[in-house]
């Protein structure tokens, strides 16, 4: 990094390009595994407060919480096995993937104010900058991207 003092330019010596903070944890679909993911979750968003700088505000934190409670309840409900929380983040984003077990695609159900359940990627949409699903070699991953700024 470089800092411009009137009209001077002064190396700080924080020019080195830095990894992002990325954690995963493996869950075996036992029951508690959801409110130990968000649980992960929270903590993974301390450290980057904490290693990042991160300025995560309550509604930012609260919507990283609720994405990685909508993935991880799918994978949970819609997999034949464990699955993957892989979290990844910066000062200004986090990225929350999901893999598991199953190759079946999520399908993103259209807005229906009377349907009841199904609305877990509606949910996740809305939340997110961008949401992307894919097939891997052991089943899918959903990764979905958060802003943390966007409060």
């Amino acid at each position: 990094m470089i800092d411009h003092v009137d009209g001077a330019v002064i190396p700080t010596g924080f020019d080195v390009p830095v990894e992002p903070l990325r954690r995963a944890a493996h869950f075996s679909g036992d029951p508690g595994c959801i409110a130990e993911a968000r649980t992960f979750a929270a903590r993974f968003l301390d450290r980057l407060r904490t290693e990042w700088c991160a300025t995560i505000g309550q509604p930012a934190e609260e919507k990283v919480l609720l994405v990685v409670s909508e993935l991880v309840t799918n994978a949970d409900r819609h997999s034949n096995g464990p699955y993957i929380l892989d979290l990844e983040g910066t000062d200004d984003s986090v990225s929350v993937c999901v893999y598991d077990s199953s190759s079946a695609l999520p399908r993103r159900f259209p807005k229906d104010p009377e349907r009841i359940g199904r609305h877990g990627l509606e949910i996740v949409h809305a939340l997110a900058a961008e949401v992307v699903v894919e097939r891997v070699p052991v089943g899918k991953r959903v990764r979905a991207v958060m802003r943390l700024g966007a409060d």
